[in-house]
């Protein structure tokens, strides 16, 4: 169990990306974009709130608190909440949002993920539903402004594709020659 634990913890997060990646490979051209616009936004968003929930609440590691060393080597930093959680279940949401069945499965994944990081000894469990929580909340965001910005987008590359429609936006606005 133990060896099982270890081997999810430092490579499930992989598997995961794998994964979502392979959906990405065989989505079709539209579904790529969308899935690529929202997984960088995102990434963008996971980062920002590890940063303000690992700068809002310090949960120190358990094998800090109760001296009993961790299944892998790791630093005695912040605990909460779990990187590596919170990264599964964002790419899970993605991925749920494009393609519903290998969503579930990918969040299973991650639940996976959140529990070898409990089993090895490096979070709490409130650091692994804090994750499953911000990186779900990242993914609806991402998924969300991703969604608007390809829509923006698409609009625009139509209104740009229409007969006498402006090059820039200044040539709509230059005044004809006055004829006498």
């Amino acid at each position: 169990m133990q060896t099982l634990s270890v081997l999810v913890t430092d490579y499930g997060i992989y598997l995961l990306a794998l994964v979502a990646a392979i959906v990405w490979l065989v989505a079709d051209r539209p579904t790529k974009v969308s899935m690529a616009v929202a997984g960088a936004i995102t990434l963008g968003v996971v980062g920002i709130l590890l940063l303000v929930s690992g700068a809002a609440w310090f949960d120190p590691r358990p094998f800090v608190v109760d001296g009993r060393p961790p299944l892998v080597p790791h630093g005695a930093d912040n605990g909460f909440p779990s990187d590596h959680t919170t990264m599964a279940a964002a790419i899970a949401g993605v991925v749920f949002a494009f393609r519903r069945r290998i969503g579930i499965a990918l969040l299973l994944g991650a639940a996976l993920v959140g529990a070898s990081r409990v089993t090895v000894h490096v979070h709490h469990v409130p650091d692994v539903v804090g994750g499953v929580v911000l990186g779900l909340l990242a993914a609806a965001v991402g998924v969300w402004l991703g969604r608007l910005v390809v829509a923006r987008w698409e609009g625009w590359r139509e209104e740009r594709s229409r007969p006498g429609t402006p090059v820039h936006a200044l040539d709509a606005t230059v005044a004809e020659p006055r004829r006498p």
